[in-house]
């Protein structure tokens, strides 16, 4: 307990006035770099054991020799069918459909829908987000009521639903024959949960408006993960506009006041924690690019990550005992568990909606939409709960919004000069 407290006083302010809550001093198990270490061993005693059984059955060259009732299960966990797509122009996504005729006023009503489903799934997605980490249940006049603190079991609870919600799609509709070994979906599940664990967890310490400009900031550490993963080359424009969101975000974090709202300070731990969101969600988009070189659709893919999540998650949380902990606060606040409910399903609609969104009106589209909806979410935030933002933080919103915005016309005039290039050239490949 001596060294937490030590630990705890050696990091440094990023800002004046921060103080660790006293929920986090007292329970030195609440502490997140504690959490997040446990929660990595309990991921590591599911990966060492599969990791080992992989190397065994390709050392004793199983595909060749095996037999039995379990070799379809194995064959397609570890080898696959090793086919890969060569007619994929992107690897990210399948072609997208062209529209068959249809009336101008139909398609203004599916880019509506499309619209209004994305925006209403992860506007309400971030309130609820915020409101389920920083704010108290069961408040009375005698008693303050109690936080909920394991960021891992709301990371469960929207893969379980994502897995099940991907799982009746897949079964009910015609899908590519599936080609990719599953364990390669590990990988992207591993980093995705500890992504979305790190940005739950990030709220105990920083405003939510912050994290909003931390994600839009996170094309910097995507290009810098392609350039190590996948060896691809960008355009002058790219980083011209990685330049102007990271000078948006500085002047934003670095228009914080000392007698700014407490809940507004950015803390050294919020930093770290927004930094591991940016660089685990950043290999989970490169990692899920490559995998995409195997025939298959993006509900397979949300599939196939989220079946090794709930694996993951489920698994360190039985471990820790932190399932039937989590299962008590919700039977005793009921509140908690509508907005538990409600968190998963916004998560879960709101992927569908990214594939139809894209499906039927291309990235181009779906990436002001959601640039959009991260302005409107810092907006939401501030009315709902009372964030403050200077004019100097105001202005450095407007560079960042302005960044990607210019990200998308370059994009997108790119994407029409590489459809008037020779047969044999193709262009560079963009994040």
């Amino acid at each position: 307990r001596f060294c937490l407290h030590l630990m705890l006083a050696s990091l440094p302010a990023m800002a004046t006035g921060e103080q660790i809550s006293p929920a986090l001093q007292d329970s030195w198990g609440d502490f997140w770099l504690f959490r997040f270490f446990v929660n990595a061993a309990g991921y590591a005693s599911i990966v060492v054991p599969g990791f080992l059984l992989i190397q065994y059955f390709k050392r004793r060259n199983y595909l060749e020799t095996g037999r039995g009732i379990c070799f379809p299960v194995i064959k397609s966990c570890v080898f696959g069918s090793e086919m890969k797509s060569v007619h994929q122009e992107d690897g990210s996504l399948p072609p997208r459909a062209e529209p068959t005729e249809s009336s101008a006023a139909r398609q203004v009503f599916k880019l509506l829908f499309c619209a209004a489903g994305l925006q209403a799934s992860y506007l309400t997605w971030g309130v609820l987000q915020e409101r389920v980490m920083t704010r108290t249940y069961g408040a009375t006049e005698t008693d303050p009521g109690e936080k909920f603190t394991d960021s891992q079991f709301l990371v469960f609870m929207n893969r379980i639903l994502a897995f099940t919600v991907a799982g009746l799609y897949c079964a009910l509709t015609k899908q590519p024959r599936h080609g990719a070994p599953m364990y390669k979906y590990s990988f992207a599940s591993l980093s995705n949960i500890l992504s979305s664990w790190c940005q739950y967890e990030a709220l105990k310490y920083i405003s939510f408006p912050t994290q909003v400009l931390a994600k839009a900031s996170k094309v910097i550490p995507v290009m810098m993960m392609g350039k190590l993963v996948s060896r691809k080359s960008y355009e002058y424009w790219e980083y011209l506009t990685a330049a102007l969101i990271s000078v948006g975000v500085s002047m934003f974090l670095l228009s914080s006041a000392p007698n700014r709202h407490a809940s507004t300070v950015t803390t050294f731990s919020g930093v770290v924690l927004l930094a591991g969101y940016i660089i685990f969600d950043s290999f989970t988009s490169n990692w899920q690019d490559a995998l995409f070189t195997y025939k298959m659709s993006p509900v397979q893919m949300m599939f196939g990550v989220n079946v090794f999540s709930c694996l993951f998650t489920v698994g360190s949380l039985l471990e820790q005992g932190a399932l039937l902990e989590s299962v008590r606060f919700m039977t005793r606040h009921s509140e908690f568990t509508a907005h538990a409910v409600l968190l998963s399903v916004c998560s879960a609609c709101g992927q569908l909606f990214i594939f139809y969104t894209i499906n039927q009106f291309g990235a181009a589209v779906f990436t002001i939409i959601m640039t959009l909806r991260q302005a409107f979410a810092i907006l939401l935030s501030c009315l709902i709960y009372g964030h403050t933002v200077t004019v100097v933080g105001g202005l450095g919103i407007a560079v960042v919004f302005v960044a990607l915005f210019l990200r998308v016309y370059a994009r997108s005039r790119m994407k029409k000069r590489s459809k008037k290039l020779p047969p044999g050239e193709t262009p560079v490949q963009k994040v």
